[in-house]
Formats: C-alpha cells, structure tokens, sequence
C-alpha cells in the first residue's frame, strides 16, 4: 500500500541544484533513512514533502485517508502554552480521550461534588469507548523515557534540548500512519536513543527519517535512499548493507568513466579528421560523441576532509584532576574524583542527560570553578574546546573572513602552509561556497566551519562536546580518522555510540551522585557489562525473593510438619531436570539477544526474536523458581 510518492522533483538556489527529477516511493511498513552531505538537501527535501517549501519541479502525493506527522530539527510551538497543553493539541479521538479524562480525574480529586464526578463518569465510559486506556499507559511511559517531567512549565522557558523531546514525545503519542522525522536522536542520551530504537523497531510504522547516527539506521531502517551529486540511489537494506552497495556502486561508475573515457580519446580523433563529414549521415555518430563526451568527464573528484593540522608539541605534563568536588545544592556532580591524563589517551564521558557531562569539561577550560579540589594544566597544553554552546560564527561574515580571522596561513603537520582558501577547500567548502555568507550555509555546514575554526589553532588537547550533532556520514568518518591519528589527548561526550566505539579507549561514566566509574573499554564493551551486571542482579534478587517467600510458607506451616521430608526420585528427577533446562534457555536467550542487537532488515523477525525472548525470561522465572524449592529439599 503505497503512502508517498515524489515525482521528478527538483530543487535549486541560484547556482546551486541540490537535486534535479528525483523520485521515490514509501509503502506501508517501510523505515527509509534518508542519508546525504551536509548542504545536499536532505531536511530542504523533508520540508518540500510536507509542503512547507515549494519544489521547482515535480510532485508530491499522500495516500488520502493516512495522518502524517513531522518532526523537524527546530520545532515550532507556541511559546506561552505548557508542555502538556502542547503535546495534546491534537485532533487524535483516544488522545483528546485521555486528556479530558486526565484533566476530569484532578477535578474530582481536588474538588469532590455532584458536577465533577458525573464528569468523570462520561470520560471514563468514553475512555471505555475508544479502548484508550493503553494509550494513557503509553503516553506516562513515553514521557517517562523522555524525561520530561516538566508538564506544566511553558514552552518559552524549555531549552532548545527539551523542546526537541518534547516535540519527539508529540510524534510518537499522536502514532499517525506516517512518521517524518529529522534527526530525531539530536539532544537525546544515550539510553533514551536504546529506547527510541527498540521503540520505533517493536511498532509496525511507516518512517522517512534524516539521521547521522549509523547504529540507530542500522537497527531501525530497512531501506537507505542516498541523494549525491543532485541524484537518488535505492538501497534495499539497512545502513551496512548500503555501505557495502555504495562501495560497490561507486567502483563500477569509475570503470564505466575510465571506459567512456577511452572511446571518447577514439571519437575525438574521429571528429577532428572529419570535420567536413558532419552530414546527416554521421549526424548519430556526433551526438554520440558528445554523450560519450559527458560521460568521460562525470567521474566525482571526491575532496576528502584532511585534517592534517600541526599540533603543538606535548609536554611530560598534560592534565591532572586532584580530589574534584562540584555540587549544585543537594546535586553532586563530582565527589573527590582525581584522574591524570596521558599523553594520546582517548576518553568518552557517558551519563545520562543533566548529570553534569559539560560541566566538568568546562571546569577543565575554566569556565566554571570547582567547589573544592585542584585543576593542574601542564605549560605546553594547548587546548581544542568544541562546545555545544560555541557555535557563535559572525552570520554577516564570508566564510574565508572568518578563517582569515584566525590566519592568512595555516601550518600543515609536514611543514607545509596553506592559504585560507585552499584550507577551506580541503574542509569540502568550495571556492563558489567560501565567498557565501555564513547565513547562507546549512546547520552542518556551520558545524563544520566550527570545528575547523578549532583545529587550525594546532592544539594538543582535543575537548569535544557533542561534535557529531548536524555533521553528516562523511564528514564523521573523515573527523574518526583524524582523531585515531591525532597524537595529543581527546576527550569526547557524545551520544552516537558508533563514533565513541571507534574512538576511545576507556570511559568516564557519570553514574550519578557524584560518582565517576573509570572503564577500561569502549561503549559497547560497557553496555554488554552492565547489561551482564544487571541480570546477575535479577537472578540474585529473584533468589531473595523465592527465598524469603520459602521461610515464609515454612512460618505458617504447623510445628509438627516442619520436619524436613526427604525427595522422592521423581523430585529428584525433576530437579536434574530443571538445571538442565535452565541452562539451555539460557542459551537460547543468550543467541536471540545478540540476533536482536546485530539487527536485521527484516522487521518482522525483530518482532519475533522480542517476543520470544519475553517468552523465554518468563519460562525462566518459573523454572527457576520451582528449582528453588526443590533445592532446599535436595
């Protein structure tokens, strides 16, 4: 069942074509990810879909019964209405349901009478009616993964952050047939992304989706559509298996130029022996030669992002961190926390959103003091800092001004200088691109230009607060490839747990009240940890609990019945049993959890493989317990 069509549609701003007669379709069911560089157009495309700007060319069809919702970089409310007056402006039945039963239930709790609980009564039975009871549940359950708590506060005084999740929260409560998104995971944690990916998979929705995060891609779409050089390309499977088609793509359109390049060497030749023989007859052979011309000269002179910049040289001492203490009222951020730095180390902050990530790297630049503690910076450290806060480019200033603010000449690792043009050149901003105003470039473009603003000041301490937000797949890959030759220090917070797998060699993880665990690996590493840390924590608690409930059953049982019988074979047999069925369950949950975190394209086996697997813990709790009693008869 078809929900989209675009048709030939083409999109230009002056010189510039982001693409020209683009089609594609999306079908029930269907999670596409849209991917393409920075400034190509992707959230422009987005915006012509839901008609909030206007194509040169070409046509947009819905099927006409759907509801669509988008959820763009920058959402719009009114700024004087309250998180929860926003997130219910909505046309959707069950929705306005549970806000006016929400809204009848605090009436008759704060004031009791006639009128409020004849009130409630007609909500409830409307509640009935619409079967919208698990849409209340869904609703406390999105706004609890989201965090937001801040129900009654005004849209006016929310943080750019908590406007998007608020927005976010909107989309996914209002579940139309149709989904839109714009990188949703942009100011997310990195719990609430695992829980927006498992989310969004374990629903049958219909997505279009523009996002840097490649595991979020990989695990939720299905299918990738790539928009290069003006063009659209279909991939039929998740992010990796478009890494894989792309590469392979590309290979084959470079043999077909180098071909086209030798006939057309052939055809030239021909041309120039002939030129009297341009009759009709050869009229063929002359358009050809110009196709094949075309053709010859269309192969992409990829510009790569080298990032090859002198670092100052690294001193014996860099950073050290001595009994750092910061609290905000009652909120510990740091407790005694002490660390010193080595030279080339690579370390990623995780924690959760607001346990003060930021706040400690702005300790370390001094933009905040610490309550108590030391901060010793070596003499020859020179600091990085990208803040998520720094983005303060001059809107009225060229691209090259801003660069040649800093310097006319920028010296290279080999002992090399290049000019700000040619500086910028290499960071893929092209030479009718370096004249336009920074107003004119897009979010990632900006982001870009921000961080090559950081780099060309040759530090040897790299602070990178959230450097993945707006940047697209290429720039990233470019920036990780830097960043595992860059020799100085790195210190990175950032939410796409692709780019902090690459990166670092072990985690700071800010678990809340003050306490910093120091882990020696990657995010993965630290996720499969926990994850193990956490079930051993279930077992033990589920041991407890039968435990306690078998002393309980002893209390009640009369004096002279409590002597201990002694099993029977089959109780004996059972018990042989059950350990060896646990231990396969175990197995087998063990195997359906890696298939369901590796991902597949096909959505359905991601539906069963979740399934099962809450079939399976079930199974186990039961076969477990009954182990339990048995043991204490053994």
């Amino acid at each position: 069942m078809n929900y989209l069509s675009v048709e030939s549609v083409s999109k230009s701003y002056g010189p510039k074509t982001l693409f020209d007669k683009i089609s594609f379709g999306l079908n029930k069911s269907q999670r596409i990810g849209l991917i393409a560089k920075n400034g190509a157009g992707k959230s422009t495309l987005l915006k012509i879909i839901m008609g909030k700007e206007i194509p040169d060319a070409g046509n947009i069809t819905f099927r006409k019964d759907i509801s669509v919702i988008y959820l763009s970089q920058n959402p719009l409310f009114d700024e004087e209405s309250t998180v929860i007056e926003a997130i219910y402006n909505t046309n959707n039945p069950s929705l306005n349901a549970v806000r006016d039963y929400e809204s009848a239930l605090l009436e008759f709790e704060n004031n009791y009478n006639e009128g409020t609980s004849v009130r409630l009564e007609e909500c409830t039975a409307m509640m009935d009616k619409l079967e919208a009871w698990s849409v209340e549940a869904k609703i406390h359950e999105v706004l609890q993964r989201l965090k937001i708590a801040f129900l009654d506060k005004k849209i006016g005084v929310l943080s750019g952050g908590q406007k998007k999740r608020v927005a976010l929260a909107k989309v996914l409560i209002d579940e139309p047939d149709l989904l839109i998104l714009d990188e949703p995971t942009n100011h997310l944690d990195v719990e609430m992304i695992e829980w927006l990916e498992n989310y969004l998979i374990s629903r049958d929705l219909t997505l279009l989706l523009v996002s840097h995060d490649r595991y979020f891609l990989d695990s939720v779409c299905n299918e990738i559509i790539e928009i290069d050089a003006g063009k659209i390309f279909h991939y039929r499977g998740n992010f990796q298996y478009f890494v894989e088609k792309k590469a392979e793509r590309e290979d084959m359109e470079n043999a077909e130029v180098d071909k086209a390049k030798n006939l057309y060497r052939r055809e030239l030749e021909w041309v120039r022996k002939m030129p009297r023989a341009r009759g009709t007859k050869a009229k063929y052979r002359v358009d050809s030669f110009y196709e094949v011309k075309d053709k010859a000269f269309s192969k992409k002179i990829e510009e790569k992002l080298e990032l090859s910049v002198k670092m100052t040289r690294l001193g014996g001492k860099i950073l050290e961190l001595i009994k750092i203490k910061k609290a905000y009222g009652d909120f510990k951020i740091l407790d005694n926390f002490s660390y010193t730095f080595k030279k080339g180390e690579k370390i990623g902050i995780i924690g959760k959103n607001g346990v003060g990530k930021t706040t400690m790297l702005n300790m370390i630049m001094g933009l905040e003091k610490p309550d108590g503690g030391k901060i010793q910076t070596g003499e020859t450290i020179v600091f990085g800092y990208y803040s998520q806060d720094g983005l303060t480019l001059n809107e009225d200033k060229r691209v090259i001004e801003v660069v040649k603010d800093i310097a006319d000449f920028i010296p290279l690792a080999d002992g090399s200088k290049l000019t700000a043009a040619q500086l910028l050149q290499k960071f893929q901003f092209n030479p009718d691109v370096q004249y336009n105003f920074v107003s004119k470039l897009s979010g990632g473009e900006k982001r870009r230009l921000y961080l090559m603003t950081i780099l060309i000041k040759n530090p040897n301490f790299l602070i990178l607060d959230e450097p993945t937000n707006d940047l697209d797949i290429l720039t990233l890959s470019v920036l990780e490839d830097f960043l595992t030759n860059f020799q100085g220090c790195v210190l990175i917070v950032t939410h796409d747990r692709y780019f902090m797998d690459k990166m670092v060699d072990h985690l700071f993880v800010f678990e809340g009240n003050g306490i910093v665990r120091d882990f020696p690996g990657n995010y993965t590493e630290y996720r499969e940890k926990k994850e193990m840390e956490e079930r051993l924590l279930k077992k033990e608690e589920t041991k407890i609990a039968i435990a306690e409930k078998v002393v309980e059953a002893k209390e009640e049982i009369p004096e002279s019945t409590t002597n201990k019988k002694k099993p029977s074979f089959k109780e004996k047999f059972e018990f042989e049993q059950l350990e060896k069925e646990i231990a396969a369950l175990e197995e087998e949950k063990a195997k359906l959890t890696e298939l369901l975190n590796a991902g597949s394209t096909n959505h359905e086996d991601m539906i069963k493989w979740a399934e099962q697997i809450g079939t399976l813990e079930n199974e186990l709790d039961n076969k477990s317990f009954r182990w339990m009693e048995l043991s204490d008869l053994m």
